[in-house]
């Protein structure tokens, strides 16, 4: 494979980080933008060979300003946030009044459930597995940029590493952060995980 460059979206206009984006597909804000366009300053010496996001325009404007035309980019399906189904856009508290038995039940949220009228964990990460054989005919001197949401690129790196989905909770991935993944014929290496110091 090659060096990949992951990076979650910046800031949207439907803002409150702490709610469930899923499938909605809203826009960068002017803070999401101001992050984007640190975020490729920070990234303007380095050669990126291509550049993958998802089809949601938060990630794929994203994708843009940090390319800068230089660098032709793929929207993916694969890459889509997962679908939050009836509670997108919710925060977690509103899902305790709203549906208390449903927010009992994510706090040990199997991979295998389903948000209702949405998808699972597994389904994501089913996606994934389309877009992992596109990375694999990369060259390893290639570098490739990946911009998508905090969930896909949680379930990413647990197929890049050779980890179970049961840890897809335990990584965090803020917003227009940068995390750098090396793969080899001999393995995979995590050398940068959610960096945002280009934000300060």
């Amino acid at each position: 494979m090659a060096r990949l460059l992951l990076v979650r979206h910046g800031s949207t206009s439907l803002d409150n980080a702490t709610r469930f984006w899923g499938k909605t597909d809203v826009a960068l804000s002017h803070v999401g933008i101001r992050q984007a366009e640190k975020l490729r300053d920070r990234l303007a010496t380095q050669k990126i060979n291509a550049a993958y996001s998802s089809r949601l325009k938060r990630a794929r404007a994203t994708a843009e300003i940090i390319t800068a035309g230089v660098t032709d980019i793929t929207p993916l399906a694969e890459l889509d946030e997962i679908n939050f189904g009836w509670i997108e856009g919710l925060t977690f508290e509103e899902i305790q009044k709203l549906h208390p038995d449903l927010a009992r039940e994510m706090a040990n949220w199997g991979f295998r459930q389903k948000f209702p009228g949405g998808e699972s964990l597994d389904e994501l990460d089913n996606r994934l597995q389309g877009f992992l054989k596109r990375l694999s005919k990369h060259k390893p001197e290639e570098t490739v940029l990946i911009v998508a949401h905090g969930g896909t690129l949680r379930a990413l790196i647990c197929d890049l590493l050779g980890i179970g989905l049961e840890h897809w909770r335990q990584m965090q991935f803020d917003f227009a952060s940068l995390s750098i993944v090396e793969t080899y014929p001999q393995g995979t290496i995590l050398s940068l995980l959610n960096d945002v110091s280009h934000l300060r």
